[in-house]
């Protein structure tokens, strides 16, 4: 005998099983971070630092946000993006040629973007179009990668893929603040400059690259000013709490744009460790900390309620990135980059087991109390 709530817990199911390798990529990338930091890790394999900053970005975030995209969509066809991408990451870290995992991150960003399209004919505006221009940056890192080019030239290409993804959906929040239409256009101009920035970054460097350190500064500066995260910092609970993780990853893009402005293109040394942790640590990560408890339930089925615990692997992001990047990278202290590295990847899986643990006791189902007359007996 089947009920109603069924088909909705096999949906999740099913859904579940497809974030299963963006698990095992985030796992992998952890364990990767330990070796580049020279380290002891459970996993030695000598693939694993080369393919370690694709895994997180492509491998990780990506099936997140294709996965999300595609059930915002409701097409099944929209599930190979995360299927494609989570399967290429996964190839990644095994001993099959390497060309067959970028050839499947290359399948999943390009479906990414024939998403977007279809959302394109359903209702377009200006926050879509950035989430747009962030898929073809994505697009563009998986080709170039393919195409032989090494992950610090990519870097900029991989940055505005979530950059842009994020943004864009900030922009659509911050609507609801009816804003004008030249704030909507000053936004847009943002956007189209990091990504106008990030293509310039493979024919003339050095412009190329002020182009973007300046296009994420006024990014920055746009959402700080628009992003109705600083109302929601005045409430409590989960609104205060992701507008905190929401302003601290503002500042921490902020930085990698100062360090690319200042500096130009960096492709090894403290600083390019500097910028690389401040965008995909520090911004993609606190802003996934800031959006889990709405869009994991939306996409699990499953609820994921807010508790205050959320906030201890958050302040341990922050305090542990600030100690990594502006005493270990920036003052080259080897101890403070090393012990900020390690408490980063604490502070990850300590979020991920919170989130978890609150996930599975919320979902348990309650037994009934005992009567008053069984407790006598």
């Amino acid at each position: 005998m089947t009920t109603a709530a069924e088909p909705p817990r096999r949906t999740g199911a099913g859904r579940a099983v497809l974030l299963v390798p963006a698990g095992l990529a985030l796992l992998a990338g952890l364990d990767a971070a330990l070796l580049l930091l020279g380290l002891p890790a459970p996993v030695r394999a000598d693939r694993l630092p080369r393919v370690h900053g694709v895994l997180m970005v492509l491998g990780f975030a990506g099936t997140l946000v294709a996965l999300e995209r595609a059930v915002a969509l409701g097409r099944r066809w929209g599930h190979l993006s995360p299927l494609f991408l989570g399967t290429g990451g996964l190839l990644l870290l095994t001993p099959a040629d390497l060309r067959v995992g970028k050839s499947l991150l290359v399948l999943g960003t390009a479906v990414l973007c024939l998403l977007y399209v279809r959302f394109w004919r359903r209702q377009p505006g200006p926050a879509l179009l950035a989430q747009a221009a962030g898929a073809l940056a994505g697009l563009g890192a998986a080709l170039l990668w393919l195409g032989g080019l090494d992950v610090p030239r990519l870097l900029p290409w991989l940055a505005a893929f979530l950059v842009l993804t994020i943004a864009g959906e900030r922009l659509e929040l911050a609507r609801v603040a009816l804003l004008a239409p030249r704030t909507e256009q000053a936004f847009l101009a943002c956007a189209g400059a990091v990504l106008t920035g990030t293509v310039a970054t493979l024919l003339w460097p050095a412009p190329g690259t002020l182009l973007l350190a300046a296009a994420l500064l006024a990014l920055v500066a746009w959402l700080t000013a628009h992003d109705v995260a600083r109302r929601m910092l005045r409430a409590t609970g989960l609104p205060r709490f992701s507008a905190a993780c929401l302003l601290a990853g503002y500042a921490w893009l902020g930085l990698a744009g100062a360090l690319w402005l200042l500096d130009g293109p960096i492709t090894d040394g403290s600083r390019y460790d500097a910028v690389v942790h401040c965008v995909f640590l520090g911004f993609v990560i606190s802003m996934i900390m800031a959006h889990a408890p709405v869009i994991l339930p939306a996409v699990l089925r499953r609820p994921l309620p807010y508790h205050p615990a959320f906030a201890v692997p958050a302040w341990l992001l922050h305090l542990s990135l600030a100690l990594r990047v502006l005493v270990g990278d920036l003052r080259d202290s080897t101890l403070a980059w090393r012990t900020g590295g390690v408490l980063n990847i604490v502070a990850v899986l300590l979020f991920v087991a919170t989130a978890a643990t609150l996930s599975v006791t919320a979902g348990a189902p309650r037994r009934p109390r005992p009567r008053l007359s069984e407790t006598v007996r």
